[in-house]
């Protein structure tokens, strides 16, 4: 058994960089498609590396968890990107409504 090997990154590098807190993207799984607001981005680009997206689904808030090196994710739609974000992690977005969450990070959609 090797270890140190690291597992082939299934997300294009361009569209990684572009994944970043407050970004929309649309997640296409096998199962369908999840769209929504990044809020949390974890450990960089290594193999345990994931993205939270939420979005509201039917009057309730929904939150994703995706591993970037997963096999499941069929592909990766980056939507808009916010021009500045102060923060890394967005879970305060949570309580907020669509309005403010717009005048917070700056994003249209």
């Amino acid at each position: 058994m090797v270890f140190g090997k690291l597992l082939p990154i299934m997300i294009n590098k361009e569209i990684l960089e572009k994944i970043k807190p407050g970004a929309i993207v649309s997640v296409q799984e096998k199962t369908g498609v999840f769209k929504g607001m990044v809020l949390a981005r974890k450990h960089g680009s290594e193999t345990g590396a994931t993205f939270t997206v939420r979005a509201v689904v039917g009057g309730v808030g929904v939150e994703k968890v995706y591993p970037i090196h997963s096999p499941a994710i069929m592909g990766i739609k980056v939507t808009s990107t916010p021009k500045k974000v102060k923060r890394s992690k967005l879970y305060f977005l949570r309580d907020l409504s669509k309005k403010k969450i717009r005048q917070k990070v700056g994003v249209t959609a």
